[in-house]
């Protein structure tokens, strides 16, 4: 009886397996030169003021102005120190009145005495955001806290340095998006306040 030999009619070429073999390679090797710059990035999304620069905002019309914020802690109940900043590009004149629109949703125990203004100088990598001087105003919330009006003594010049509404208050339970939009007075118009930009906060 003669044998039968058997081939593997599946078996592809060497040639075949090399060139896809190196397909296989340079498409990985392809993904990861894509994703590195992502991946590099990601550690730095751990700075504490990096809160300050991780925005999504909804709400960007024709007259949409994006305002900095930063804070101290985005977590969800705790106890937490806002700043949302009126830096020199902001103001186009010496401002009287700061108005600042509260969203609904943003469920927190407000108090005057926990809400302040002050010249700030706001932080990086290697420093920390802190006021500098507080600057004497009165401060008037409305009963459902979704207006703040800010009353300072003395205007606030337009002029290089960075000024600061802060909040000291413990974070809502309902994690989120929150916006809040402000107004100012500008000293020779003080009946008219002009939209001065919004600032957006992330509660994780």
């Amino acid at each position: 009886m003669k044998s039968i030999s058997l081939r593997k009619t599946n078996q592809l070429p060497k040639n075949t397996m090399k060139n896809k073999y190196e397909k296989i390679l340079n498409f990985k090797i392809f993904k990861f030169l894509l994703l590195s710059p992502f991946l590099i990035s990601i550690p730095f999304l751990h700075n504490s003021n990096v809160n300050a620069g991780i925005e999504f905002q909804w709400d960007q019309g024709s007259g949409y102005k994006r305002l900095k914020w930063f804070q101290r802690d985005s977590e969800s109940r705790s106890r937490n120190t806002i700043f949302f900043f009126l830096r020199p590009s902001t103001r186009k004149a010496s401002l009287l009145k700061i108005t600042m629109k509260i969203p609904k949703t943003f469920k927190v125990t407000l108090k005057e005495e926990k809400i302040s203004l002050c010249k700030v100088k706001i932080g990086g990598f290697e420093s920390r955001t802190k006021c500098i001087t507080e600057v004497p105003a009165d401060i008037e919330l409305n009963e459902d806290n979704t207006s703040l009006n800010i009353f300072p003594y003395s205007p606030i010049p337009s002029n290089k340095d960075s000024y600061a509404i802060v909040f000291k208050v413990f974070n809502p339970k309902r994690t989120g998006l929150y916006q809040f939009h402000s107004y100012g007075q500008y000293v020779g118009n003080d009946t008219v306040s002009s939209y001065l930009g919004s600032s957006t906060i992330l509660i994780d």
